[in-house]
Formats: C-alpha cells, structure tokens, sequence
C-alpha cells in the first residue's frame, strides 16, 4: 500500500487511527491498521480503481431505476423524448452502450437476422 499510494495511506491512517508518523511504528503494526481501514477508505478505493463508494453507487442506481420506472409511465417515453440522465452514469463517468439496434431499411434488418444471406 505505501508504494502504491503513500500520501492516500498517510491521509487514512492520520484520519482513522490518528497517526500521523507511521514510520515510528513496527512494519507489522502499520500493516495490521492498513488492513483495518474501511473499505471506502482513499488507499483501498485507489488500490480497486473506485472512485466512489459501493454504498453510493448502489444508491445512485437504484435511483435509476426509478427515475427510468417513473418516466416510462410519461407521455415523454412514448415518444422517445426526455429519458433521465443516469446519475450512475455521471458518477462513475462510465456509458452504458444501448442493447437497441436500429436498421436504415428492411433489408439490412434481414441480413442482420439471417446472418448475411438475407
């Protein structure tokens, strides 16, 4: 942890445990406290690649779906219009590629189905 992270591993200690010299402590002990620290802790979500915590994207997700469940009941989702910004999206900064395909015409519907032979 502290080659991977070391100011994140001072920031956590100092915070967690109030220790704010880990060099003065035995190897073992810092190592011991390292394990301790919370799961949303900065070492631990750098080390994963987290930039938010499990519990928050949980939240935001669930948030998602319910924004999603309530504007289907819109006449907005009948027409196609003003679906709601995923909040899970914007936090994670990650899009989710749509499982919608689209065709220009009937024919390139039928070689997608009947895979080129059409």
């Amino acid at each position: 942890m502290i080659r991977f992270d070391e100011d994140a591993l001072i920031c956590d200690l100092a915070e967690t445990y109030q220790i704010y010299d880990y060099r003065q402590l035995p190897l073992q002990m810092v190592a011991v406290f390292s394990y301790g620290l919370r799961d949303d802790s900065r070492i631990k979500m750098s080390i994963s690649k987290q930039s938010v915590p499990l519990e928050t994207m949980l939240l935001a997700g669930l948030s998602d779906r319910l924004a999603l469940l309530l504007w289907t009941k819109t006449k907005d989702a009948e027409r196609g219009r003003n679906r709601p910004d995923s909040i899970l999206e914007s936090l994670t900064n990650v899009k989710k590629e749509s499982s919608q395909l689209t065709f220009d015409s009937g024919e390139e519907f039928m070689k997608v189905r009947y895979g080129g032979g059409g």
